[in-house]
């Protein structure tokens, strides 16, 4: 495993080698250069390159908190969403050096904040006595809805209700039969 400061990303590794899915991290210890134009210029890394189910992802992980606290009023039980200009302005530029056969998405890591009932979520899965749950949402369905969260911070994020529909949980695991995991457009919910 590559060395990671975060634990949403450590638990996106985990469920990545627990389903023996081919990945490659990237190391974002080094600045990455852009090969044209001005060549100080650098782009902000991604996190993952993933292989499996037919497609090659290029993923950012977005770690969230989901749930209700202990011992606290406070509550998020919406799926936040929200990411820097710079992290779409990255994503699509890498995007466009890797070309057409990778796909480029946010996967958004939720950390529950206590184990969920059974069958809530699709895809749950436990690492280090914490509770996760994956939600895939490609860069392009992303740009198209994304609206500004802060103009200070540069942050933007999708409503709530249009995140649903872009979004999906994320399994690429090849299906039993080796079908594809998910019939429809990659913005359909599946």
């Amino acid at each position: 495993m590559t060395q990671r400061r975060f634990h949403y990303e450590q638990a996106f590794e985990h469920y990545l080698r627990a389903n023996r899915v081919p990945y490659v991290a990237v190391d974002e210890a080094r600045k990455t250069l852009l090969p044209a134009h001005d060549p100080l210029e650098a782009i902000k890394s991604f996190d993952f390159v993933v292989y499996g189910a037919g497609r090659s992802l290029l993923v950012d992980v977005k770690g969230r908190m989901f749930g209700v606290r202990a011992k606290s009023a406070m509550s998020n039980r919406r799926f936040e969403n929200w990411v820097t200009e710079e992290d779409v302005e990255g994503l699509l530029r890498w995007q466009e050096l890797f070309g057409e056969e990778f796909q480029a998405v946010f996967v958004f890591v939720y950390c529950l904040r206590q184990q969920p009932p059974d069958a809530l979520f699709e895809e749950l899965f436990s690492f280090g006595e914490r509770w996760y749950v994956l939600r895939e949402a490609p860069l392009e369905a992303y740009r198209q809805a994304m609206v500004v969260r802060s103009r200070k911070w540069r942050t933007v994020h999708v409503p709530a209700d249009t995140f649903r529909r872009i979004s999906r949980p994320f399994n690429i695991r090849p299906p039993a039969g080796g079908e594809s995991a998910c019939q429809g457009p990659p913005t359909a919910i599946c």
